[in-house]
C-alpha cells in the first residue's frame, strides 16, 4: 500500500510587522544623516590616532570614541537618542 501525502499547498505569509508601508510619513530611524556624518568623521580621527577625549588626552578606546561622536553630535543639535541615565 502507498501512503498517500498531503500536499502543501499553502505558501508562507509574511508577517505585517516585517513589511513597512513606504507610505508612512514618520520617520522610526534612531540616529538621523547629521549624526551618522558627526559619528563617522570622529571614528576616522580615533583610527587615524587624531580623536581627543576629556582634557586631551587620545581616546583610547572604541566605546569612548563613540560616547565622543553621540556627544558631539547631541551638542551640534543632530537627531540623536538622549544619553542612558546611570543607575
Amino acid at each position: 500500500m502507498a501512503t498517500a501525502r498531503k500536499s502543501s499547498s499553502h505558501r508562507s505569509t509574511l508577517r505585517s510587522s516585517s513589511k513597512r508601508s513606504s507610505s508612512s510619513s514618520k520617520s522610526h530611524r534612531k540616529y538621523g544623516p547629521k549624526a551618522k556624518k558627526k559619528m563617522s568623521k570622529v571614528m576616522r580621527e580615533y583610527k587615524h590616532g587624531k580623536l581627543k577625549s576629556g582634557r586631551g588626552g587620545k581616546a583610547k578606546s572604541r566605546k569612548q570614541a563613540i560616547a565622543i561622536g553621540l556627544s558631539e553630535a547631541r551638542r551640534s543639535g543632530a537627531k540623536v537618542p538622549p544619553p542612558k541615565k546611570a543607575a
